[in-house]
């Protein structure tokens, strides 16, 4: 080979690589491109599909609960009636302002699968005014229980709440031991 060819030999491959590396860049020009358009379809699709659902009021976020967590672990009440007639789980309001709520929910079940079981909820204020309200057949598993304010007919004022209890009495019981779970008590709007 002379050295003219070897020159030209080495520009051939010069000028292919370069025009090659010129090449790959277009291309992923042209993909980079595309990828941003696409993202952008996306976001516009996502953001339109995000407003229709608010408008037609379909979005769970806007449907969340505002509540105030009394006693945020399972409480196991456990009962025998044998010298007992009732065991109870209290809480301790300390004078509480409940005014700006609507409701008490909580989860309960009991252990026992044949029992069959009542439970009373009672709520006492700083006058000593006394409400309750039976929630009856505590299933095997947990059921959510919500109960209005208003169903605690004799309480007429929420402002200063003593004490919230759950009472398991002997007669509303099939079997004289067993227990009751309590789980997430709280005060809903």
């Amino acid at each position: 080979m002379v050295k003219k060819d070897i020159y030209e030999h080495l520009a051939d491959i010069y000028l292919d690589a370069s025009s090659k590396k010129k090449k790959r860049v277009k291309k992923y020009q042209k993909n980079f491109k595309a990828l941003f358009f696409i993202s952008i379809g996306v976001t516009v699709f996502l953001a339109v599909s995000l407003l229709t659902s608010l408008i037609k009021g379909r979005n769970s976020l806007l449907n969340t609960e505002v509540a105030l967590v009394v006693s945020p672990d399972a409480v196991k009440i456990n009962f025998h009636f044998d010298p007992a007639r009732k065991e109870s789980y209290s809480l301790d309001l300390k004078k509480l302002d409940l005014r700006r709520f609507k409701a008490l929910s909580f989860r309960a079940k009991r252990a026992d699968f044949h029992d069959t079981m009542n439970m009373r909820v009672e709520f006492t204020n700083s006058f000593g005014e006394k409400g309750e309200k039976y929630v009856k057949n505590i299933p095997h598993k947990w059921q959510e229980y919500k109960i209005d304010f208003s169903d605690f007919k004799n309480i007429s004022d929420w402002s200063g709440m003593k004490g919230l209890a759950f009472v398991i009495e002997e007669w509303n019981v099939k079997d004289k031991r067993g227990v009751v779970y309590l789980d997430n008590v709280r005060f809903s709007r």
